[in-house]
């Protein structure tokens, strides 16, 4: 599993710096005021509610949003004057799996993307990439059509094309939605050894104990950042409600951070009935949670 523990660093210069970003779309504020460092070789999980911004974050690295104050630095550069030596993985949901392009041209894309003037493929490239699917367990479906894979399979592919450009960055977002268990297990082994090799990886989760609570580092989210740091000390029920809004009870149990998700107050009560407050002549209680 990845570092128990978030890496200690020593002289090494940030490999992302956000400082008092505040950043979104066509005026409309995403994210406010956020201030956040990315060491080289860290592992961080992102959380948050849906439209909370974590997709957003990922994406003012990589430069395509409209950012109205503050800067984002990449290897000390702004990604509007250079664009960041990092791999992007986009949520499955977002893409046309209908385009009619096999397992190794989508993988090849990656090559085109860090090399956008060179309209072929050195022989190089093409051995990398091929190297990169035996690696992820995807070399023999090199000639099928992406739309045949299964989920995994997918999730597989887009990983090998944000790695062919051997990126020292990669931004992943909700890498294990929508998968069975044993490919979430398979895909976070698989970051963990690449963290372990050295790559930086930030990535979006709303699975915050089968993900998140595993990872050495994590920020939560709502339009700015809440918290930092370790699981353990940033799941405690006061930030998490900050974070989502509800209650959300934290057990530690043999060493392990437990979060529950605790039923909405009004969803209990249909599941048991109406209550009858004996003070209201019969009439059901209206709770409000």
């Amino acid at each position: 599993m990845p570092h128990p523990t978030p890496h200690k660093h020593g002289r090494e210069e940030p490999l992302v710096q956000l400082t008092g970003l505040t950043c979104g779309y066509e005026g409309r504020v995403a994210l406010s005021d956020v201030t956040l460092t990315i060491m080289p070789g860290d592992f961080l999980g992102l959380l948050g509610p849906s439209g909370s911004g974590k997709t957003t974050l990922l994406r003012s690295i990589l430069g395509v949003v409209d950012v109205y104050q503050g800067q984002v630095l990449v290897e000390g550069i702004s990604p509007e004057k250079r664009r960041p030596r990092a791999g992007y993985v986009p949520q499955l949901e977002t893409i046309d799996w209908s385009f009619p392009v096999t397992v190794q041209e989508a993988v090849m894309m990656g090559h085109t993307m860090s090399n956008p003037f060179l309209p072929w493929h050195r022989r190089s490239d093409v051995r990398v990439a091929a190297e990169i699917m035996d690696r992820l367990g995807i070399g023999h479906l090199a000639q099928r059509h992406i739309s045949e894979l299964s989920g995994g399979q997918q999730q597989r592919v887009f990983l090998a094309r944000a790695l062919v450009s051997s990126p020292r960055l990669l931004l992943l977002d909700e890498p294990t939605a929508g998968v069975d268990i044993k490919t979430r297990d398979d895909v976070m082994h698989l970051l963990h050894d690449l963290n372990h090799q050295g790559v930086a990886i930030v990535m979006t989760t709303h699975e915050i104990n089968a993900v998140a609570a595993h990872l050495p580092s994590v920020v939560c989210l709502n339009t700015r950042v809440l918290a930092a740091g370790p699981p353990e000390e940033v799941f405690t029920p006061e930030i998490l409600k900050l974070t989502y809004g509800a209650d959300m009870p934290v057990i530690h149990h043999d060493g392990l951070t437990l979060v529950a998700e605790r039923p909405h107050l009004r969803a209990r009560n249909a599941r048991r009935g109406p209550l009858h407050d004996p003070d209201t002549s019969g009439h059901a209680e209206d709770h409000r949670a």
